[in-house]
């Protein structure tokens, strides 16, 4: 992993760095993070206190934690344990839907909802569909807490979305 260290108003010193670095590491035997991913933090110092923001773009989803403190020392262990507080619900999370709902789910068959409201587009983005499996898109999908995955199914090459159901199953609508 590599490591992307800002600091607002303060200089980043090399003890912070160490530490910084030390305890992100850490977090490596948690999860799968190629030596590619950057490990972005900022440092911030305010009148009364100082902030550290964490952001770790993992193949799972985005990590992220902000943490106020009076020492940035303990700002950084706090953070740290938000993080793998974040890791430790998301696999306890993804590990119990999984094991139920995952095959019955898509026997099922997916139903359309009638319901059409006419609102105005707010915001559009673009995105590029990575290939994976229907599992690994589901469990994006739970990392990230949406409702909707979309991704290009390894054994069709066609894009491909995953979808929480109503009755908690998840659904797939799979494009031809």
């Amino acid at each position: 992993m590599k490591f992307e260290i800002v600091g607002k108003n303060i200089a980043i010193t090399d003890g912070m760095r160490t530490k910084i670095e030390t305890k992100l590491s850490f977090l490596e035997k948690y999860l799968m993070i190629g030596e590619d991913t950057v490990a972005r933090v900022v440092a911030r110092v305010y009148p009364n206190s100082q902030k550290i923001e964490i952001t770790i773009p993992t193949r799972i989803g985005i990590l992220r934690t902000e943490v106020t403190h009076e020492d940035l020392y303990a700002a950084i262990d706090l953070a740290i344990d938000k993080l793998e507080d974040q890791i430790r619900r998301q696999k306890t999370r993804l590990s119990k839907k999984h094991k139920e709902k995952l095959a019955v789910s898509f026997i099922k068959e997916i139903e359309e909802n009638d319901d059409t409201i006419k609102d105005e587009i707010v915001r559009t983005k673009s995105i590029k569909p990575d290939p994976m499996d229907v599992e690994e898109a589901i469990m994006r999908m739970e990392m990230l807490n949406h409702s909707f995955f979309i991704f290009t199914d390894f054994d069709t090459e066609a894009i491909s979305v995953v979808y929480k159901r109503k009755d908690g199953g998840y659904g797939c609508i799979e494009c031809e």
